[in-house]
């Protein structure tokens, strides 16, 4: 695994802190497939019943590496295309996941970054960070995370942060339901962790499932999203194990 992403087991917590401090945790290329690989190859261990993600240093993810936008031209439509893929690639499969994953949002967290700290399944922000999509004040549009923000804020709010393109402090993420948490900076991790360590002790069959129904149930309409529900109320009776005679 790239030295870009620092990966750390704690039991049944996998974490994965993005390790490009000097560049505030910009997503170039490399760190971008390394975090998409890494959260496959969690989902897909046995030993791992909950992922954290973190950012090192002082900030949790600036988003997009600029630098290597120079290269990503309409002359090189491949490298355009490939870019794309990936990072839609990598906000998408947060839902794909069979494990929960829980975003530890330490510092500012911009435009890709704000959207890989809402992707996760539950999210703790530190009382000093921020959270924005300032695309357009570069005359770019945040594109790929929009679709993450608005299934978790209303239109109105969904739209100021991506049109006004404004950061906002912690308590402005948990008063719109970006986050679940708003703690002090010096107790982010700790506080991530426990909520962590909670998730993984859940059976792995219920959290797979309850996962998998509750996004699926979010895009339904009402009836269909019921009878999901039911289909998977059925097979939840196999989980239990039988009681002894």
């Amino acid at each position: 695994m790239s030295n870009e992403l620092l990966i750390n087991n704690q039991g049944g917590v996998r974490v994965f802190t993005m390790n490009r401090p000097d560049k505030r945790n910009a997503l170039n290329t490399a760190l971008t497939q390394a975090l998409l690989d890494a959260l496959r190859a969690a989902d897909a261990d046995d030993s791992v019943a909950c992922v954290v993600l973190a950012g090192a240093g002082q900030g949790f993810c600036a988003g997009a590496d600029l630098s290597e936008f120079k290269d990503l031209t309409p002359d090189k439509q491949h490298l355009v295309t490939a870019r794309a893929e990936l990072t839609t690639s990598l906000h998408g499969i947060f839902s794909k996941m069979k494990k929960p994953v829980v975003t530890a949002i330490n510092g500012a967290a911009m435009g890709g970054g704000a959207g890989l700290a809402v992707a996760g399944d539950m999210a703790v922000m530190a009382e000093g960070a921020k959270l924005g999509y300032p695309e357009v004040k570069h005359g770019i549009v945040a594109a790929i995370v929009m679709t993450n923000l608005t299934r978790q804020v209303g239109r109105k709010a969904a739209f100021e942060l991506v049109g006004l393109g404004q950061p906002i402090n912690a308590a402005r993420a948990l008063a719109l339901g970006m986050v679940n948490r708003v703690v002090p900076d010096a107790d982010l991790m700790s506080e991530t962790l426990a909520i962590a360590e909670q998730l993984a002790a859940v059976s792995p069959q219920a959290m797979a499932t309850t996962k998998q129904l509750f996004h699926e149930v979010a895009e339904l309409p009402f009836d269909a999203a019921l009878e999901q529900g039911k289909r998977a109320n059925e097979r939840m009776r196999a989980f239990a194990k039988k009681a002894p005679t």
